[in-house]
């Protein structure tokens, strides 16, 4: 996936500025697709060129006028032409798994204090999660497919975090 289909899909429905596209991002793909807010505005820029997404000025008092963005048709269609190609598996980079393949080099308790760091880390993620799935998708067989796959989207965040949970509970009591 290119970052162009990330910010694509983040502003899919909705005209946004630059700024707001940016917090839009990261309360939405950002959980799983990662980018810097100078790699988001520099592609913001180049889907422009490309005609995928068109600018309006709007002008503010007291403030520099503001462009809002909004996706043409033509990034629709660009956007429904990537989503109907099949993807590869994503490949899986991860620090504490290379950390932990090769841990019979450092005492356990270098081990074990980064298990804990991170189980810490998966367990403020899920917090997080849970707290979008009760505020936005408080019932979820009432859902439109506008609201069905963000919330499938966020049930895999959820189960992956409990996997991340269950996996660091299990290392951490054989070490």
């Amino acid at each position: 996936m290119a970052l162009a289909h990330a910010i694509l899909a983040t502003m899919i429905d909705c005209p946004c500025s630059g700024y707001d596209l940016r917090k839009r991002f990261e309360r939405s793909v950002g959980f799983f697709w990662q980018a810097s807010f100078q790699q988001i505005y520099r592609e913001l820029g180049k889907l422009e060129e490309q005609e995928l997404v068109q600018s309006k000025a709007i002008v503010q008092q007291g403030r520099p006028d503001k462009k809002l963005f909004s996706v043409t048709m033509a990034g629709k269609t660009f956007l429904q032409d990537w989503i109907s190609q099949p993807c590869e598996m994503a490949p899986l980079r991860d620090d504490l798994l290379v950390k932990m393949f090769t841990g019979s080099v450092v005492s356990r308790e270098v081990i074990l204090i980064e298990l804990k760091q991170h189980r810490s880390l998966h367990q403020e993620r899920l917090a997080v999660y849970q707290q979008i799935e009760k505020n936005a998708f408080a019932n979820p067989k009432t859902l439109s497919d506008k609201d069905l796959f963000p919330y499938l989207t966020l049930r895999n965040g959820i189960q992956f975090e409990l996997s991340w949970l269950a996996w660091c509970k299990e290392a951490i009591a054989m070490l």
